[in-house]
């Protein structure tokens, strides 16, 4: 069973065939689909499953926090699985691909207190940005 599924299943969240579906198609590292991405591959497995479904159950996942939103430079929102387990992304600029990373060191502890204003940060958001190996050697 993925890592994604038996978090909901701990949570007690109701466990229909489409919301299995849709956890199933989000299982794995470095996953990063759009709302279309998954509902394609959904649709290989269980062909009656509609895209409100799969944009719904994307919803609660994200309500729930077992599931985050990524956005990059105002393309397609993208949903991230690995919301339990604290990372950033490298981003494409040509591509839009998209690969969690694990830098050294802790970026919320690394804004000195100088820089903070006065507020109490709760999370932190990196993004990296670059060429991708596959868009680098097409150019």
């Amino acid at each position: 069973m993925s890592d994604l599924l038996e978090r909901l299943r701990g949570r007690g969240w109701r466990m229909t065939a489409q919301r299995r579906v849709v956890a199933e198609v989000l299982d794995g590292d470095h996953v990063h689909l759009t709302a279309d991405e998954v509902h394609a591959r959904a649709v290989e497995r269980l062909p009656e499953i509609s895209r409100a479904t799969v944009y719904n159950t994307l919803g609660e996942m994200v309500t729930l926090g077992e599931v985050m939103e990524v956005a990059t430079d105002g393309r397609a929102k993208r949903y991230d699985p690995n919301a339990h387990r604290p990372h950033q992304h490298l981003v494409c600029g040509r591509c839009g691909a998209i690969r969690d990373v694990h830098p050294a060191g802790n970026p919320l502890a690394d804004l000195p207190d100088t820089e903070r204003f006065g507020f109490t940060i709760s999370d932190v958001e990196v993004t990296y940005r670059g060429i991708c190996p596959n868009c680098a050697t097409t150019a």
